[in-house]
C-alpha cells in the first residue's frame, strides 16, 4: 500500500508541485498525495492539483478561531488516512490540537538555515542582514514558529551579484530537492529522534 500524503497550501504551491513530480518520477516510491487542502479559495495550488486530479479540498479559515479550524482540516485529513502531512507554503500556525492529531507526522520548508530567519520573508531577511549563506530548512512542525527538530538542510551561497529575487530562485531549486529527500526519509522511517536532533538510519540496501 502506498504511503498517502495530505498536503496544506495557501498560495502557489510550487513545493506541492515539486513532490507530485517526485511521485509521478518513482524519485517518491510508494507514495501518493492523497489530500490537497486550501484555506482559501483561489489559491493556485489548488488549481493545479486538480489539473493533475488529485483529490482537493478548500476550508475557508476567515473568521474561525485556530483551533475550531484545525479540528476542520484534521478531520479532512484523517478522512483521507493520511500517514504524513506536508506544508507547503501554508501561511497558518498550527494549533496543538493539530500537531497532537499529527505526532511526528507533519513536515515544513522554510526558505532559511533555521534557527536564523523565521517568519515570513526569509529570503529578505538573510539578504538585507549581509549573511554569506541563506539555504532552506525542512523541519518536524510544533506549536511554535519555524522551531521542530531540523531534518535537512540545505545552504545557497549569495553572491555580490544577487537580488533578493534571484537568491530566492536559487533557494526554491534547494527547498524542491531537499523536501523530496526528507519525504521518503519520514516515510520508510530512516530517522530517530534524540532531544532536538533528527538522526538518519541507514538506506535498505
Amino acid at each position: 500500500m502506498p504511503k498517502r500524503i495530505g498536503v496544506l497550501l495557501s498560495g502557489r504551491g510550487s513545493n506541492f508541485e515539486a513532490l507530485a513530480e517526485s511521485i509521478r518520477a518513482a524519485r517518491l516510491p510508494n507514495a501518493e498525495i492523497a489530500l490537497v487542502v486550501a484555506n482559501r479559495e483561489g489559491a493556485p495550488g489548488i488549481e493545479k492539483a486538480r489539473a493533475r486530479g488529485i483529490p482537493t479540498r478548500v476550508i475557508a479559515s476567515k473568521g474561525l478561531e485556530r483551533e475550531a479550524y484545525d479540528r476542520k482540516v484534521a478531520a479532512a485529513l484523517q478522512e483521507a488516512k493520511v500517514d504524513l502531512v506536508c506544508l507547503a507554503g501554508y501561511m497558518r500556525l498550527l494549533s496543538p490540537y493539530f500537531i497532537a492529531a499529527f505526532p511526528q507526522r507533519i513536515l515544513n520548508i522554510h526558505p532559511s538555515l533555521l534557527p536564523s530567519f523565521p517568519g515570513l520573508e526569509a529570503q529578505r531577511q538573510a539578504f538585507e542582514h549581509g549573511v554569506k549563506f541563506a539555504g532552506c530548512t525542512v523541519h518536524f512542525v510544533d506549536e511554535n514558529l519555524d522551531a521542530g527538530p531540523i531534518v535537512l538542510q540545505a545552504a545557497v551561497a549569495i553572491r555580490d551579484d544577487d537580488t533578493v529575487e534571484s537568491l530566492s530562485e536559487r533557494i526554491l531549486a534547494e527547498e524542491h530537492r531537499i523536501y523530496t529527500e526528507a519525504v521518503r526519509i519520514i516515510l520508510e522511517g530512516r530517522f530517530r529522534i534524540e532531544g532536538r536532533r533528527v538522526l538518519m538510519t541507514p538506506e535498505k540496501k
